[in-house]
């Protein structure tokens, strides 16, 4: 079983919060092996809803992250962006690595919904193994733990925001 930092027996700290998980069909067996413990952590610590949406590759990730965080009506509590983009010989993986990232930021704070980038620029296998299918260090339950956490400070920050203005 994979060790759980924040969830392990606190199946309370995402309780009402749904989030949403983009994950690339690209480099299928690293990215579902991020996915599986991701979604599990958020599933044991009481989300109300995880929606995981499957695009082809790293590159298309922002296009769907962004419009789940533009959904107004019922907005996610973070939005959690999973990938595995491997180095070769051209800079071609550099540049999809760096928009990635930089479309992300740009969501996050015009949309004002957590971004949880762990689209990985690796440089082998050997490395995605390390990070997508250990059970000891898995960057997918990482990054459901941060999606809980910042879904927390968020609902706290409009707490703090409500008071104010009461």
């Amino acid at each position: 079983m994979l060790k759980q930092a924040f969830t392990k027996g606190k199946s309370s700290l995402a309780r009402g919060a749904r989030f949403a998980i983009v994950a690339s069909k690209y480099n299928t067996k690293f990215v579902d092996g991020m996915l599986r413990p991701a979604k599990a952590a958020l599933v044991q610590a009481g989300a109300a809803q995880v929606e995981v949406v499957r695009v082809p590759g790293a590159f298309e990730i922002p296009a769907v992250a962004a419009k789940l965080a533009a959904e107004s009506k019922r907005p996610f509590s973070a939005i959690i962006c999973l990938g595995v983009i491997l180095r070769g010989e051209t800079t071609h993986a550099e540049h999809i690595g760096q928009a990635v990232s930089h479309a992300f930021a740009e969501i996050q704070v015009a949309y004002r919904v957590p971004v949880i980038h762990e689209v990985l620029l690796l440089e082998n296998e050997e490395q995605a193994r390390v990070r997508c299918l250990s059970r000891t260090h898995n960057r997918g339950l990482e990054a459901a733990n941060t999606a809980i956490d910042m879904a927390q400070t968020m609902k706290r920050i409009e707490r703090l925001a409500a008071n104010q203005t009461a």
